[in-house]
C-alpha cells in the first residue's frame, strides 16, 4: 500500500511571489549546461542536469556533476571534462553567472554576481503577503487529525508537540495552496473513559481509584467540584457523562492558551450511533475479510501486509479500538477530501499497519480514494534541573501543558516543540524556555524580529525616511553579511515546499533560527544610518525584506513576532552598532 502525496517542484509556472526567482535562476542554468554540453560536443548524460546548491560558499552558489557522469561516456578523465564545459559555460553569457571554478575529481562549481540576490530583496518586498507561497497544491483538500488525546484528563505537556506540530503542518500545506481541515477525533465511546469514570467515582466516594485505573491529583479536584455542582447522589453513568463534558472543556481552553483551533470536534459515538461500525463488520464480512475464532471476530489482516490478524468484535460483544477507527476513517474518506493525514504518537506504530491492512479490505487505496497517511513521531520528555520529569495521566505526577503554559509563553512552547523533526525525542528543558537570553532558542529569533523592526523605527527618529524601492541603488549591498540574508532569503520558498512535501515543519523551525542568527550578525557587523545616503537606503530595504521573512516563518509556525522586546544588557550601545553614525564598518548590535 502507498500512500500518495503530490511530488514538490520549483518551477516558475506554479510559483508566486519571489520563488520565482530561485526556480528561474535553477532553470537558466540548467539550460546553460545543456547548452554547454552541445558546445562543446559531448552528450547529455540520463537524468535530471539540475545543478545543486553548494554547501559551502567558497564553492560558489550552485555546483553540477554533470563531467563526471559523462567521463566513462566520452572514455575521458572527468577533470578534463569539467574544464572543458566550465569554459564554455563562462563563454555563454549566462545571467547572472560570474565564473566557474572546477574542483575535486571533476565538479564544476558556478559562481553567480550577486545580482540575482538584488532581485530576491525586491520580490521579497513587493510580494510581501504571498512570500514564498506556491499553488503546488491548488485544488487539494486536506483532512489533518491531530493530537486526539482520549478525553480523560488534561492534556499533558507531551501532548503539546502534537498540538504544535499539527497546528504548524496546517499552515505549511495552505502556504503551498491547500485547503486544510483540522480535525480533532473523541474517542469518547471506548473502554478508556469507563475507567475514568469509576476512577473519579471512585475519588468521589472517598476511595482510591482501581489499580488499573487513573491516579492522577487532578481526578481529586474533579470528584470534589463534582460532589459540589451535582451532590451526594452520582452513579457511574453521570460521572461518566459529567467528567467527559468538564475533559473536553479543559481540552478546548488549553488548545485556546496555545493558539490552535479544530473546524471539527469528531465524536466515536456518532460512528455507533448511525451504524457506520457495523457498516464496516458487514462490509469485511460480505467481502471474506473476517472469521470467527474462540467466540471473537478476527479481521485476516496478516494476509494485507499485518503482522498477524487482528481482533474487531470481542467475545462480549463489544468492539475494538480498530473497528471503530476504520468506521471513523472510512468516514472521512467519504467525506470528499482527497488526502487523510493523522499524526500519531509512536506508541501506536503498531496499529499503522493494522489501519491500512482494514482500509485496503475496504477498498481504500486508490487515486480516488487513498490510503490514511500516518505521521509517527517521538514524544516529549521534560527536564527541569537536569532532572527528568516523568509524564503520566494516570499517575500522579502528571505535567500538563496548561502546567508549561503558566510557565511560559505560548510562542515559546510552539517553537520550542517544533525545533526538532518529529521523527525525533524532543527534550524540553524548563530552565532553558523560561531564560530571557540568547540560550532561549525562541527569544534569540523574536529578538532578531524586534531588532529589524527597531532598524526603521530609529531611522524616523533621526530623520531618515526610506525612498521607494525602485529609487534604491541595491547593487550597493555586496557585504557578506548582507548576502548571507539574501541568500537564507532566496531558500525560503523551497524550505516552505520541501516542508509540504516531507510533512517536516521543523525545518521551517531550523530556517527561521538560522535567519536570525543572520540577522544578528549583519546587525552587530553593518551599520544600517551611515553618511553613504545609497548604503543607508538599500540596508533600511535590506532591514524590511529580513522582517518579512522572519515575521512569514514564525507566523507559519504559529509564533508572534513582537515588533518591541526588552533590550539585553549587550545592546545598551545598539546606536553605536547597526543603527549608529558612520561609515561601512560594523559595529556592536
Amino acid at each position: 500500500m502507498r500512500c500518495l502525496r503530490p511530488r514538490y517542484h520549483l518551477n516558475p509556472a506554479s510559483a508566486v511571489g519571489f520563488m520565482a526567482i530561485y526556480a528561474l535562476i535553477i532553470e537558466t542554468l540548467t539550460t546553460a549546461i545543456l547548452a554547454s554540453l552541445e558546445a562543446c560536443g559531448l552528450p547529455a548524460p540520463a537524468g535530471d542536469l539540475t545543478p545543486e546548491p553548494t554547501a559551502r560558499r567558497e564553492h560558489g552558489d550552485f555546483q553540477t556533476n554533470v563531467a563526471l557522469r559523462l567521463a566513462k561516456i566520452v572514455g575521458r578523465a572527468p577533470r578534463d571534462v569539467a574544464v572543458e564545459i566550465a569554459a564554455a559555460l563562462e563563454a555563454s553569457n549566462t545571467a547572472h553567472l560570474d565564473h566557474c571554478e572546477v574542483a575535486g575529481p571533476g565538479f564544476v562549481n558556478i559562481f553567480l554576481r550577486p545580482t540575482w540576490l538584488h532581485d530576491v530583496l525586491t520580490d521579497v518586498v513587493t510580494s510581501e503577503s504571498s512570500y514564498g507561497r506556491s499553488d503546488a497544491l491548488a485544488n487539494q483538500r486536506i483532512n489533518l487529525e491531530f493530537v486526539s488525546a482520549n478525553p480523560t484528563g488534561p492534556l499533558h505537556a507531551g501532548g503539546g508537540r502534537w498540538v504544535a506540530v499539527g497546528d504548524a503542518l496546517a499552515n505549511v500545506l495552505a502556504s503551498q495552496g491547500a485547503t486544510v481541515h483540522r480535525e480533532y477525533y473523541l474517542n469518547d465511546a471506548g473502554n478508556q473513559l469507563d475507567t475514568f469514570a469509576r476512577s473519579l467515582l471512585a475519588r468521589y466516594s472517598g476511595e482510591e481509584p482501581p489499580e488499573d485505573g487513573y491516579h492522577g491529583e487532578y481526578l481529586i479536584e474533579m470528584a470534589q467540584l463534582l460532589r459540589s455542582e451535582l451532590g451526594d447522589d452520582v452513579d457511574e453513568l453521570t460521572a461518566r457523562e459529567w467528567g467527559y463534558e468538564q475533559n473536553v472543556k479543559s481540552l478546548r481552553e488549553d488548545l485556546a492558551r496555545i493558539g490552535v483551533y479544530f473546524d471539527t470536534w469528531f465524536s466515536e459515538r456518532l460512528l455507533h450511533e448511525r451504524g457506520n461500525v457495523a457498516e464496516v463488520l458487514s462490509t469485511l464480512e460480505s467481502a471474506g475479510h473476517t472469521y470467527v475464532k474462540d467466540d471473537a471476530t478476527w479481521l485476516n489482516s496478516e494476509a494485507l501486509g499485518d503482522q498477524r490478524d487482528r481482533v474487531l468484535v470481542k467475545r462480549d460483544g463489544s468492539t475494538t479500538y480498530l473497528a471503530n477507527d476504520l468506521a471513523y476513517h472510512l468516514d472521512k474518506s467519504r467525506r470528499g477530501w482527497d488526502y487523510l493525514i493523522d499524526i500519531w504518537g509512536a506508541d501506536h506504530h503498531g496499529q499503522v499497519k493494522s489501519l491500512q491492512a482494514g482500509m485496503e479490505a475496504l477498498g481504500i487505496g486508490t487515486s480516488e480514494a487513498p490510503q490514511p497517511e500516518i505521521i509517527l513521531g517521538q514524544l516529549v520528555k521534560l527536564e527541569r534541573g537536569g532532572e527528568l520529569v516523568r509524564l503520566s495521566k494516570r499517575a500522579g505526577n502528571v505535567v500538563t501543558l496548561s502546567d508549561i503554559l503558566d510557565e511560559v509563553d505560548p510562542d515559546v512552547a510552539r517553537l520550542t516543540f517544533l525545533l526538532q523533526g518529529i521523527d525525533t525525542a524532543l527534550t524540553f528543558d524548563l530552565d532553558v524556555v523560561t531564560s530571557q537570553s540568547m540560550e532561549n532558542p525562541v527569544f534569540y529569533v523574536q529578538y532578531a524580529h524586534a531588532r529589524v523592526c527597531s532598524i526603521g523605527r530609529r531611522a524616523d527618529e533621526q530623520g531618515v525616511s526610506r525612498v521607494a524601492l525602485e529609487d534604491a541603488d541595491l547593487s550597493v549591498l555586496l557585504h557578506e553579511r548582507e548576502l548571507d540574508l539574501l541568500r537564507a532569503l532566496s531558500e525560503y520558498p523551497g524550505v516552505l515546499a520541501t516542508s509540504a512535501e516531507l510533512r517536516a515543519p521543523h525545518r521551517v523551525a531550523t530556517w527561521v533560527r538560522d535567519f536570525a542568527s543572520r540577522v544578528h550578525g549583519f546587525y552587530r557587523d553593518c551599520r544600517v544610518i551611515t553618511n553613504d545616503a545609497a548604503l543607508t537606503q538599500a540596508r533600511l530595504w535590506l532591514a524590511e525584506a529580513s522582517r518579512i521573512g522572519l515575521a512569514d516563518a514564525l507566523g507559519i509556525l504559529g509564533v508572534g513576532a513582537p515588533a518591541v522586546m526588552e533590550r539585553l544588557d549587550e545592546d545598551e550601545d545598539e546606536t553605536e552598532g547597526a543603527l549608529g553614525e558612520g561609515q561601512n564598518q560594523g559595529g556592536i548590535g
